[in-house]
């Protein structure tokens, strides 16, 4: 090990806390390779992720630009070392990976590796991927590794961690998909119970209207009037709806940047005034800002279905060490406790549960003819 006792038994500790930090997979391996790096004290570290027809479903590199990965070209496929680490399942270190019988070269601008230090990352029998180290920062003879064997235990105890935490993130992920599954279902249950009614309603007023023309020009006239109303309303539930199924991407965006854009569309779709104010918030987690928008889009939704509120006020604020969503409205109000003993929930069960399963709480203000607050709290930010 290049590090003292004390130091390497930091280094170790930061690394697998850092690994456990992440939910995404995509972060996770940035966090796994860049510690391996960082700890081994080597130039180039990479992580691949194998597909089923030969090549890498991901591979994430350090120590290379984003220029030199760009000129470097397409993924490398499973052959020659990547292969053995990932076929055979044994670890490979080499004093140069280039006099190897089974190097099989790289492209032109793929940076020199010299000495290589590579092992499988494993979950029981199956191979989650292949992790390895290159040019190791030390004084070594010409054709000699860098790497000692005390560098491929402390790399195989990293890789066990790493296969945990890789592992965790994906089931996070299928637990996300899930999610949004379901999501989708109730959404197509409210459309059916919502906008499919108001149609097949516009459809026989109109019928109707279209009846009364010659023989009662008045009330055909009435009964136009309504085809207006309903198709009014019914455009709503599908404005509605439609930024629920295509919110913009939180990755790119940032939270503040689609609540912002959300409730813009919420103000032109309904009557209700619906303003935003959102500023000194840091990036959260993911899963926090998902929870969020989720907890925002629902208590949006009460507010101007059910509250007949005038106004419906949004605001996304540090307070000490965490973030507030605060979404406020001055409609009718309702008791809490007579909700639940009703068996009507307005959605509150479900954004308890996204709040508390991303470390945070909910709390909901209300009273009748007093309008509703709800607050959702996460730390960070």
């Amino acid at each position: 090990m290049s590090h003292g006792p004390r130091s390497g038994l930091t280094a170790v500790s930061s690394a697998l806390l850092a690994m456990s930090r992440h939910l995404e997979v995509r972060d996770v391996l940035k966090t796994i390779v860049a510690s391996a790096r960082e700890l081994l004290d080597a130039q180039y570290a990479a992580l691949g992720v194998p597909d089923d027809h030969g090549g890498f479903a991901q591979f994430v590199v350090d120590g290379v630009s984003d220029e030199e990965w760009k000129a470097i070209g397409p993924l490398p496929r499973q052959h020659g070392i990547l292969a053995a680490m990932l076929q055979e399942a044994t670890p490979q270190r080499l004093g140069d990976v280039r006099k190897d019988p089974r190097f099989g070269g790289w492209p032109s601008a793929h940076p020199d590796l010299v000495d290589f230090l590579g092992l499988p990352i494993r979950d029981g029998d199956e191979v989650l991927g292949a992790l390895f180290l290159a040019n190791k920062s030390c004084v070594k003879p010409e054709g000699t590794c860098g790497f000692t064997q005390d560098d491929e235990e402390l790399l195989g105890i990293l890789a066990q961690h790493a296969a945990i935490a890789l592992t965790n993130a994906r089931l996070y992920e299928r637990s996300r998909e899930l999610t949004i599954a379901e999501e989708r279902s109730r959404l197509a249950h409210e459309l059916h119970d919502a906008v499919s009614q108001k149609l097949f309603s516009l459809r026989l007023t109109a019928q109707a209207a279209a009846a009364l023309v010659d023989r009662d020009p008045a009330r055909a006239k009435g009964e136009l009037h309504q085809v207006a109303t309903l198709a009014a309303e019914a455009a709503d539930e599908l404005r509605a709806a439609v930024v629920e199924l295509r919110p913009a991407a939180l990755e790119e965006d940032g939270l503040v940047a689609t609540l912002r854009t959300q409730i813009q569309v919420l103000d032109r779709a309904h009557s209700a005034r619906v303003t935003f104010t959102g500023h000194g918030v840091k990036a959260l987690p993911a899963a926090q800002e998902e929870a969020m928008l989720r907890v925002a889009q629902e208590a949006l939704h009460n507010a101007l279905r059910h509250s007949g509120a005038e106004h419906v006020q949004v605001t996304l604020r540090r307070r000490g060490t965490g973030t507030v969503l605060r979404i406020t409205d001055d409609g009718g109000g309702f008791d809490p406790r007579t909700v639940r003993r009703a068996g009507r929930h307005l959605g509150l069960v479900s954004m308890r549960d996204r709040a508390g399963g991303t470390g945070g709480r909910l709390t909901v203000r209300s009273a009748p003819g007093e309008g509703t607050t709800i607050e959702m709290e996460v730390p960070g930010g």
